[in-house]
């Protein structure tokens, strides 16, 4: 019974890992299609931040499914 347990859980870790990579990819694409409203080089800053925002998402989407 175990063993049946163990796959079950090991089956929704790779879907939840899936999905959150997909929510990621998702989230990313969509940024891409939405022009900027200046067209300058990104700082330092901005790419942080984009960064960061990312990473949260992941963390998040990853939590709720949980």
């Amino acid at each position: 019974m175990q063993s049946k347990e163990l796959k079950q859980h090991s089956v929704r870790e790779d879907f939840s890992e899936y999905v959150a990579h997909l929510q990621l990819h998702m989230t990313l694409q969509a940024r891409n299609l939405v022009p900027n409203l200046n067209p300058k080089v990104i700082d330092s800053r901005e790419h942080l931040l984009h960064q960061t925002q990312a990473t949260i998402e992941k963390f998040i989407s990853r939590q709720a499914i949980s």
